[in-house]
């Protein structure tokens, strides 16, 4: 989960020369397109297989993997807008702003729910089917939604409170703290991240040690449960280090004020770029199902690709 649309997009404040910035965003747009193609890879592959669609694991796996889409397509329209309009209309900004943070607020969630399945399938293999239902994961998808929503809708209540009507047609740099400016809203911001980290780090570290002290014959299955869990985690803290980004932006200003705007792009790559591509890789590539059936919609396009270049083959 990100601090803010302003940190996940990182957009800057000052000019790049032309060259330097049509590298920075050619860039960004390329990682997001290779991103984005793996990801539409997977959900297509999803939606191909029955086996994925009827079984809860790959319904949450799947519910991240569209999550992570939205966030890295938004990252990347306000990043070009940033370079591009510069300055937009509140309104507008508003709906980037509402829409990139239910996405990225729902991703701890996600991995906290994904890490629960993983340790019921390993410590209670009996009631695995009877305890995680595909109708019992949709209701829980919809309660991530509807969390995610509680804690970001109130922004945009406070904002519609606060501030007058003529706000919400003037334009502005797209960051979420120009948007819900009001200091209520940051001291609301950082208790609920706090709230968040904690609750998602204990279910992430509790589902492992358990997994850790109950498969004690340390099968191949535990193993591998425990490897994923830990990349669950690790996934965690890349999203929850942008938490640190507002201060750590303020201390590279201030300690490397020449080179303060690459520094930014590189923990915007780091932070908010590069963790949405764990994901297909802890899927798409180690699950050995996945991979499978992946590897054969992928073999497929190629070969029909070369049937129709080479009619002869």
């Amino acid at each position: 989960m990100n601090a803010s649309s302003a940190n996940m997009t990182v957009v800057l404040q000052y000019r790049d020369s032309i060259t330097k910035a049509v590298t920075k965003n050619v860039i960004v747009v390329v990682i997001g397109i290779s991103i984005n193609y793996i990801s539409a890879s997977l959900i297509h592959t999803f939606r191909k297989h029955q086996i994925f669609y009827t079984n809860p694991r790959y319904i949450l796996f799947i519910h991240l993997v569209v999550n992570d889409m939205i966030q890295v397509t938004l990252t990347i329209i306000l990043f070009i807008i940033s370079y591009i309009l510069y300055k937009i209309n509140v309104s507008v900004c508003c709906v980037f702003i509402l829409l990139a943070l239910f996405a990225t607020e729902n991703t701890p969630l996600n991995l906290a729910c994904m890490a629960v399945e993983c340790c019921i399938a390993i410590c209670l293999p009996l009631h695995h089917t009877r305890i995680c239902t595909v109708k019992r994961t949709l209701m829980l998808i919809g309660l991530i939604w509807v969390t995610s929503m509680l804690s970001v809708l109130p922004d945009l209540f406070i904002t519609l409170a606060t501030q007058p009507l003529d706000f919400f047609h003037s334009h502005v740099f797209c960051l979420r703290n120009t948007v819900f400016p009001n200091p209520i809203i940051i001291k609301k911001r950082d208790t609920t991240y706090i709230v968040y980290l904690v609750i998602v780090s204990f279910v992430i570290f509790y589902a492992y040690f358990k997994i850790l002290f109950t498969a004690k014959t340390a099968s191949k299955d535990a193993k591998k449960a425990r490897n994923t869990i830990l990349l669950h985690g690790f996934q965690l803290l890349l999203c929850m280090a942008s938490y640190l980004t507002p201060r750590l932006n303020d201390a590279l200003k201030r300690w490397l004020p020449k080179n303060s705007i690459d520094s930014l792009f590189v923990i915007y790559i780091v932070v908010q770029i590069l963790p949405r591509s764990i994901s297909p890789i802890i899927y798409g590539v180690r699950d050995n199902t996945f991979r499978k059936y992946l590897k054969r919609y992928l073999f497929c396009k190629v070969r029909k690709q070369t049937l129709q270049l080479d009619p002869k083959v």
